[in-house]
């Protein structure tokens, strides 16, 4: 029987992230080793006191429907966080809770864009970034980015495509694909911008805390400490910094009009966030942080070694990212050669080929809008990223 979709599900593409987890996955069943180097979560339980809280809720019976903008103890420990680190004052009527910030950022879009608007992406992105623009009608605006600069914003590339359809800016750094993290200059730059043009900015702070090279500021705090007055939504995810990605808690902060919006588009599609979810997050917000800065300083050791060994790659060259768990090198001299006779046209059949050869799962820089480049996670043990990297340079011997 066909059947006729709605167009919106032909405009969208599917996550390319997610496919690569997922025939790894099925390759594993299947009884292949697999090396899994595209996973974007960290490989680490979530932390005894967070699922100590867990299993108390339950028991206390915290099991129902909370508040559809979330359990207000729950907004008050992201106010305490938000003020106490990272130096932002918000109330809880700023505060939407949502199953995960991937839902964040999906609502902040309904909530704001409509058709003819344009909200700027800027690539690489994350490959969700242009779909949900495209999910609320609106276009995405992809403008470059500078790699020798941590891929801070092209202004140049900006400006030519300036637009009065121009409606918002998603930003992201610590960057997912890159973990590149722009500098303070460039973050400034863009907010007096935004306020010039009336953009409403969007600014996703996932890895706020797997920075290793110096010190994370919020784009909100940089706004009011210069005075800017741009409206910004701060998204933010428990997921990578408490290893809580299955739990699905994220939450936004912002002005209250767009935060209310928000929550009542999330209201008629998931009502709220799971309650279990919401108290574990109180504890994780709440309780000793010395697991994050434990599960930092093991990414870093990891980062210092994997990017040593895609260095030592021929013909690969890799720079040292600031922050997230990504290495984002550049293999665009494997471009256009050929292996089993069969030409790479694209970083999508490179990886394509080293998955097939050599069962190693990474995700290709094409679909980040990054040709030449392949996104390595080091999101896994030391042994498992010495191994991957030992099978990718087995497999790149044989590319003519």
């Amino acid at each position: 029987m066909n059947y006729e979709l709605a167009d919106r599900v032909h405009k969208v593409l599917p996550s390319f992230t997610l496919q690569m987890v997922n025939r790894a996955a099925e390759m594993r069943s299947q009884g292949v080793n697999v090396i899994n180097l595209s996973v974007g979560e960290p490989d680490f339980n979530t932390p005894d006191h967070i699922r100590r809280a867990a299993k108390e809720a339950m028991d206390n019976g915290f099991t129902k429907y909370t508040s559809g903008q979330g359990m207000l103890e729950f907004r008050e420990a992201i106010c305490n966080k938000l003020k106490q680190e990272n130096g932002i004052e918000y109330m809880p009527d700023n505060i939407l809770v949502s199953n995960g910030e991937k839902q964040s950022l999906y609502n902040v879009c309904q909530a704001l864009f409509d058709a003819d608007d344009k909200v700027v992406v800027f690539a690489p992105y994350w490959v969700s970034f242009p779909e949900f623009v495209r999910l609320s009608n609106a276009e995405p605006l992809i403008i470059n980015t500078l790699s020798n600069k941590n891929y801070e914003p092209d202004f140049k590339d900006l400006a030519l495509k300036d637009s009065s359809q121009i409606k918002g800016v998603i930003m992201n750094s610590p960057s997912n694909p890159t973990g590149g993290i722009w500098g303070e200059e460039s973050i400034i730059r863009l907010l007096r911008l935004a306020k010039e043009r009336d953009w409403v900015v969007i600014s996703d702070e996932c890895y706020e805390r797997l920075v290793y090279d110096g010190h994370f500021i919020s784009t909100e705090k940089l706004n009011r400490d210069h005075n800017i007055g741009a409206s910004v939504i701060t998204c933010i995810s428990l997921s990578k910094t408490y290893s809580m990605t299955g739990w699905r808690i994220g939450y936004a902060a912002g002005p209250i009009p767009i935060i209310k919006a928000m929550s009542k588009i999330q209201g008629q599609s998931t009502s709220c966030a799971n309650s279990i979810g919401q108290m574990a997050g109180i504890a994780a917000l709440s309780g000793d942080q010395s697991c994050v800065i434990e599960m930092r300083d093991e990414f870093l050791k990891r980062r210092n070694m994997m990017v040593r060994l895609l260095n030592e790659l021929p013909g690969v060259n890799c720079t040292m990212p600031g922050g997230a768990f990504y290495t984002f090198p550049d293999f665009s001299a494997y471009i256009d050669r050929t292996v089993n006779n069969e030409i790479l046209k694209d970083t999508f059949s490179i990886s394509e080929y080293i998955l097939n050869n050599t069962q190693v799962a990474t995700v290709p820089g094409d679909g980040f809008g990054a040709p030449g480049h392949i996104r390595f996670s080091y999101a896994t043990s030391m042994e498992i990223i010495k191994k991957g990297i030992a099978r990718v340079k087995m497999a790149l011997s044989h590319i003519i």
